[in-house]
């Protein structure tokens, strides 16, 4: 036997004076802080809200403030197609707040004369979970939802109640609910609420539940009225996995501030299958459509079933046991951290288990997708940004949500230039004989001696070029070759052509835009009467900031043919070289769910340097690059990339007798065109579980911005030594458009000994 209400303590409703006041908006208790995506994908597709659900009528509706419930009205989701059966006194059949909604299912159960409802309960609870939305008074929470109304009250059963007998009023036989419950199952609802309690299930009703999680169907039954430690001994079927399939859930009711009610029950030994919603002064009509404030919770468990309704129509490939965890993993805290004694599993919200949960990917491929960074751009494609890359993304449940992956893109911070260019500590260590040359840079790291690139003074830069980590030997008066380790190819290629470069600290064409470290370098070079061929090759590691989401070891090879020839006072040179990136695109990386790109680049750069007489050098290099990008993980795509760069530099030495200054204009490596062109997926099937639609979007990668930078250097013996000045100025740094003019000055004395 089963008694009415929501179980023992019975049912506590408070007319509504007339006219009807409108509640005061529920205060929202701030979520506790669980990652979640920012910002939020949403459920796909995602059509743009026509109606504004953030009403009076929905303020008013306590159950759905507290569960935030407009993030699943925003986006479509209303219960519409969704059938809830409701095992109670029935329903007002003359009630305009279910037209059209109540199914033909609907029946009696218990041998009375029909279903429609003689004592308020059952119509209260249905309007709790699922009354229509009118712009008065109140709405349920699954507003279009259909009702399976099954009434199971004993007949004249009802008719009993008095106030001041708590056992009095509606009675509901085993027998009855269990044919409710499979009624309700062959109707094809995806939920069940079962405001009761009382005593244990017998085994017939125990069978009816069997049946019903079988079918995958989720009941949600209240906890019960007594303020007892654990839920209602009717409840607590729940606890048998046998008979629920994890898919019963205990209401328990808190009000809105989610504070447990002082009537509730708490979840005790059942708390792994209990959750809360508001129970308290929930407005809704009784069987003649007078409204009242109810109290009990049994009008905590209609909210949950109203929400199982939300998800199944917005998500409709989940199945039962899907919703009962999502509701669960994605409840608010309550009480003590995680599931506890009292809440449970915690207070229902919906915009939480309206977020994607669990690991993403995009949809039909195995592409991880991250809520936050995507991909992190790097310094020739400063500012780029593209106006939208839609895509479908599937959570750890399947569920369908849209996204701008443009969103995700984090744009790279600008290098500090002087920082690696002003290396304290550091000794060099060079020798030459005969025809081998030696140069390596010594500095002290925790009582120990590691390589270093070398930094050249003025004399070293013009002299001899003493290039650190580096060995080269000469083969013959016109065959010679190099290795370097720590070292770049470019410094061998230089060291053996014998190449007079200035010694500018930040205004460098030459680079590939991304801090690199070279493992190892080779080269050989021939000599052709007045020209001479260099054939060079390196292997190195693209270096990422501490921090970057996407840091991971990312290698290069690099190849480069140089021909270099003199006439007279001008130096020529022209070189082709092709650049291998492993795991990133210029330096950029991208997650697997920009299709974790790869690139290969050629570039040809042309140089000139004329010694213009009494000291006066004029120098230029220009530099063109074109980039193939692969697209992986699964994904399609493509992309063609143009860059460029050039520097002119003028210098004087011998101002004042050993003295030398120079000035340079120039712009680093720049994206000048093009992006990658990605298939992504922007449209979702829920019956075939696949793919819809791809759509090619243009993920664009050039910048505004347009780094130029102006550096002057002055170099003179001073004290045994060098000292030499360096000032700069960069304007858009990094080519990034809306930073700041970067400017700085270094100024470097160096003894050597």
């Amino acid at each position: 036997m089963a008694c009415g209400g929501s179980g023992g303590g019975g049912v506590n409703s408070t007319p509504v004076p007339t006219p009807t006041p409108t509640p005061p908006a529920a205060q929202i208790p701030e979520p506790v802080a669980t990652p979640a995506p920012a910002p939020t994908p949403a459920p796909t597709p995602a059509p743009t809200p026509s109606t504004n659900y953030d009403t009076t009528e929905y303020r008013a509706t306590v159950g759905a403030v507290s569960m935030n419930a407009l993030a699943a009205y925003n986006r479509g989701a209303t219960g519409n197609g969704i059938r809830i059966g409701i095992i109670d006194t029935g329903i007002d059949q003359q009630s305009e707040e279910f037209t059209g909604r109540v199914s033909s299912a609907s029946q009696d159960v218990a041998g009375n004369t029909g279903y429609d409802d003689e004592d308020g309960h059952g119509t209260a609870v249905a309007f709790t979970a699922a009354g229509r939305r009118n712009g008065a008074g109140s709405h349920g929470v699954a507003f279009d939802a259909t009702v399976i109304a099954l009434r199971a009250d004993r007949p004249g059963s009802c008719a009993t109640e008095t106030a001041s007998d708590p056992d009095s009023g509606c009675k509901f036989g085993s027998d009855a609910i269990a044919r409710g419950v499979d009624a309700a199952r062959v109707a094809g609802a995806r939920v069940i609420n079962m405001s009761l309690g009382g005593t244990a299930m017998p085994l017939q009703l125990q069978n009816a539940i069997a049946r019903a999680t079988a079918a995958g169907i989720v009941i949600v039954i209240s906890a019960g009225n007594d303020a007892a430690e654990n839920p209602d001994s009717f409840a607590a079927v729940a606890t048998n996995t046998a008979v629920s399939r994890g898919l019963v859930v205990i209401a328990g009711s808190v009000g809105s501030g989610d504070a447990i009610s002082s009537f509730s029950d708490r979840a005790g030994n059942a708390a792994a299958y209990f959750l809360t919603a508001v129970g308290e002064r929930v407005r809704a009509p009784d069987e003649n459509n007078t409204p009242y404030l109810w109290s009990g919770t049994s009008f905590a468990a209609p909210q949950i079933s109203g929400a199982v309704a939300l998800l199944a129509q917005a998500f409709p490939n989940l199945s039962g046991a899907q919703i009962v965890d999502l509701l669960f993993r994605t409840a608010r805290d309550a009480g003590a951290a995680g599931v506890d004694g009292v809440y449970g599993n915690g207070v229902l919200d919906i915009t939480r288990a309206f977020q994607p949960v669990g690991t993403m990917r995009a949809a039909g491929s195995d592409a991880t997708i991250s809520a936050i960074t995507n991909a992190t751009l790097s310094a020739p494609m400063g500012d780029a940004r593209s106006s939208g890359l839609g895509a479908v993304i599937l959570d750890g449940y399947d569920r369908a949500f849209a996204i701008d992956l443009a969103t995700t893109i984090a744009r790279a911070r600008p290098t500090p230039m002087l920082a690696g260019a002003l290396r304290m500590g550091a000794r060099q260590v060079g020798m030459a004989t005969g025809d081998t040359s030696v140069s390596v840079t010594l500095a002290p790291r925790d009582g120990r001696l590691d390589t270093e690139p070398t930094r050249l003074s003025m004399a070293q830069g013009q002299a001899a070029r003493a290039i650190a980590g580096m060995v080269t030997q000469r083969l013959g008066s016109s065959l010679s070759f190099g290795l370097g380790f720590a070292q770049g190819s470019g410094a061998l290629t230089a060291q053996l052509a014998g190449r007079r470069d200035p010694a500018f600290l930040i205004a460098d064409p030459r680079g590939n835009g991304f801090v690199s470290s070279a493992r190892g370098a080779g080269a050989i070079r021939q000599q052709f009467g007045a020209t001479g061929v260099t054939m060079a090759v390196e292997d190195g590691a693209i270096l990422h900031r501490i921090g970057d989401p996407l840091r991971r070891d990312a290698r290069f090879t690099r190849m480069a043919m140089t021909l270099d020839r003199r006439i007279g006072a001008l130096g020529l040179w022209l070189s082709g070289e092709r650049l291998a990136e492993q795991d990133t695109v210029l330096g950029a990386s991208f997650g697997s769910g920009l299709g974790a790109a790869r690139a290969t680049s050629w570039f040809a750069v042309g140089e000139a340097r004329l010694d213009a007489g009494d000291g006066w050098s004029l120098g230029g290099s220009w530099r063109r690059g074109w980039t193939t990008a692969q697209v992986r993980a699964g994904l399609n795509g493509t992309g063609l990339i143009r860059t460029s760069a050039f520097a002119v530099d003028l210098g004087k030495d011998g101002i004042f007798g050993g003295d030398g200054f120079g000035l340079r204009l120039a712009q680093p490596l720049r994206v000048a065109a093009g992006g990658l062109d990605l298939a992504l997926p922007t449209l979702w099937d829920y019956d075939r579980r696949a793919v819809a639609q791809w759509t090619t979007q243009r993920l664009n990668l050039a910048p505004d911005g347009r780094e130029l930078d102006v550096e002057a250097r002055y170099a003179r013996p001073l004290w045994l030594g060098t000292v030499q000045t360096n000032l700069y100025w960069r304007r858009d740094p990094g080519n990034v458009q809306a930073l700041p003019d970067d400017y700085g000055m270094a100024l470097r004395w160096s003894l050597g000994f």
